[in-house]
């Protein structure tokens, strides 16, 4: 039996595999059109500057299937030592949606950090909201983001 090459069969496995890997790890909070999370704005910079801060097109880096900008290539270099230390909890979508099991874009003005870890709000009203039982809202958004993590790999 004789094998032949079938470029059409190699472009479908291919494409396959992008697809496979693309929705390997947790689901991100990305542009539309783009890879790009957080609006462009540098992860590290809320634990660094303690403030948001704009990252730059000469600093990326891809991970979880993302583009992640940063201000320094040190900035760059502490997220890839360690990124779960800087990415924003639930995927870098809003705490406060993800309280409802919704998943809502967010402002990167609207951040805080709680325990260690970087949280994220749609909007300033929002997070008043979701400031008013903290402790509450994160254990809430946590078993939300659970079930959205496991039906995100069915």
């Amino acid at each position: 039996m004789r094998i032949r090459f079938c470029p059409r069969i190699v472009f479908v496995v291919t494409l396959v595999a992008i697809a496979a890997t693309a929705f390997a790890g947790e689901p991100i909070n990305t542009g539309f059109w783009s890879k790009l999370t957080l609006k462009g704005y540098d992860p590290v910079a809320y634990f660094t500057a303690h403030q948001p801060v704009e990252g730059s097109k000469d600093f990326t880096t891809d991970w979880n299937g993302a583009t992640w900008r940063f201000v320094s290539a040190e900035d760059r270099d502490l997220f890839i030592k360690d990124p779960a230390k800087y990415a924003p909890q639930f995927g870098g979508y809003c705490a406060w949606a993800m309280t409802r099991g919704a998943e809502a874009d967010i402002d990167p003005t609207c951040w805080k950090i709680v325990q260690g870890k970087l949280y994220l709000n749609y909007s300033k009203d929002i997070q008043q909201q979701w400031q008013q039982d903290i402790p509450g809202n994160i254990a809430k958004a946590d078993t939300a983001w659970k079930a959205l993590v496991e039906k995100s790999k069915e």
